[in-house]
C-alpha cells in the first residue's frame, strides 16, 4: 500500500479547501471513463457525455492527450497539480497551474502514466500543458459550472461534517471516511493514501490538504516537498442532483428539511453522508436524526468508527405511502 509519513507540525496545519480545478478534473476523468456509480452521475453523464464525445471526436489531438493523462494507475503530474490552500481560487486562477506546467517535461510525465511510450502526435506536439488547460475550460464551463453553486455547497457541507468528526474522534475518525478501502489513517503518523504498492513519503515539513469533489473518483499530489494534497470523494454528493426531493404530503407531515433525511436514508449513510447529502448543517441534521430515530422511522447501528442510519421498515412504509409506490 501508498501511505505518507505525516510530522506533528503538518497534521496540525493541515486543512480541507475547495478547489474548482479539483472539481473540474474529477468531471473529467468521469467524462473519459464514460460510466457513473450511481444514479446521480449517471445521470450527469447523461447529459454532458454526448457533448464531451463530439468535441472529443473533433480534437483527435485532445483526446490522444486525456487518454495519456488519465492513465491506469497515475495521472500526468500536469494535469493534476497541488491546490495552493492559502485561500479558494477561481477556477480561472487555478487553471493556470496546469497552462503554465513546463512543456518539455510532459511527455515524460505522460509515459509514466501510461506505463510506456506514448502515441507519436504527443511526442511532437507543442505545448502540451496549454492544451490541457483549454481542455479542462470546456470541462469546466460547460459540464461544471452551471451547477457549481449547488456543488459549493454540498462540498463546504462535507468539510463541515469531516471538522466536526474530526474534534469528537481525532484525525483517525476524520481521514478514515475519506475514501473506503483507499485512505485510512495508520497510526504512529501514517496516512494510507492509496492500496498500491509504493514507497512511503516524508510529509515531515510540508503542508497537507483535504480536498473534496462530489465524484466518485480521487488521487493524490504534491509540490515537492512543500504542499501535499488528498482527492476525495465528497461522500453521496451526486447520489441524487436532480431528485425534486421528498413527496409532498411527506414534507406536509414531516417538514421538508426532515423528511429529505429520511427519503435519503434507503440505503445506511453516515451524519456526514447525510450533511453531503442534503446541504443541510450538522446540527440540523442530528436534531433531524434524533427525531426520526425517537419515532421509530430510523435506526443506528455502528461500522468501525462510524455511525450509520437507515430507515426502519415502519420508515420505508411510510416514505412508500407518501409517493403512492403501493
Amino acid at each position: 500500500m501508498g501511505w505518507w509519513r505525516i510530522g506533528t507540525d503538518s497534521l496540525a496545519g493541515s486543512r480541507f479547501v475547495i478547489s474548482p480545478l479539483a472539481e473540474t478534473i474529477a468531471a473529467l476523468k468521469t467524462l473519459h471513463a464514460g460510466a457513473g456509480s450511481h444514479p446521480g452521475e449517471r445521470s450527469w453523464l447523461g447529459a454532458h457525455l454526448p457533448a464531451y464525445r463530439r468535441r472529443m471526436t473533433g480534437e483527435p489531438l485532445d483526446a490522444a492527450l486525456v487518454r495519456a493523462a488519465i492513465g491506469p494507475t497515475w495521472n500526468a503530474d500536469f494535469l493534476t497539480p497541488t491546490p495552493l490552500g492559502e485561500r479558494e481560487q477561481p477556477f480561472e486562477e487555478e487553471v493556470t497551474a496546469v497552462r503554465n506546467a513546463e512543456p518539455a517535461d510532459a511527455v515524460p510525465q505522460l509515459e509514466v502514466a501510461v506505463g510506456g511510450p506514448v502515441p507519436g502526435p504527443l511526442r511532437t506536439a507543442p505545448d502540451l500543458p496549454h492544451r490541457m488547460a483549454t481542455v479542462l475550460e470546456w470541462v469546466w464551463h460547460e459540464t461544471v459550472r452551471p451547477d457549481w453553486a449547488r456543488r459549493r455547497r454540498v462540498l463546504e457541507a462535507d468539510i463541515t461534517a469531516r471538522t466536526a468528526l474530526l474534534g469528537r474522534g481525532g484525525w483517525a475518525a476524520a481521514l478514515d471516511e475519506l475514501s473506503p478501502g483507499r485512505t485510512r489513517w495508520l497510526g504512529d503518523g501514517r496516512l494510507q493514501v492509496n492500496s498500491r504498492d509504493l514507497p512511503p513519503r516524508s510529509v515531515a515539513d510540508g503542508r497537507l490538504l483535504f480536498v473534496p469533489v462530489t465524484f466518485t473518483t480521487g488521487w493524490v499530489s504534491w509540490e515537492g516537498t512543500e504542499r501535499f494534497a488528498v482527492v476525495y470523494p465528497c461522500a453521496g454528493a451526486l447520489a441524487d442532483m436532480s431528485s425534486a426531493g421528498a413527496p409532498e404530503a411527506l414534507a406536509t407531515l414531516l417538514g421538508r428539511a426532515r423528511a429529505g433525511v429520511l427519503v435519503r436514508l434507503e440505503s445506511p449513510a453516515s451524519t456526514s453522508q447525510l450533511v453531503a447529502l442534503t446541504g443541510q448543517g450538522l446540527g440540523s441534521v442530528g436534531r433531524h436524526l434524533k427525531v426520526l430515530l425517537d419515532a421509530g422511522l430510523v435506526r443506528r447501528r455502528r461500522a468501525g468508527r462510524s455511525v450509520l442510519y437507515d430507515r426502519t421498515e415502519a420508515g420505508t412504509v411510510l416514505v412508500r405511502a407518501a409517493s403512492g409506490d403501493f
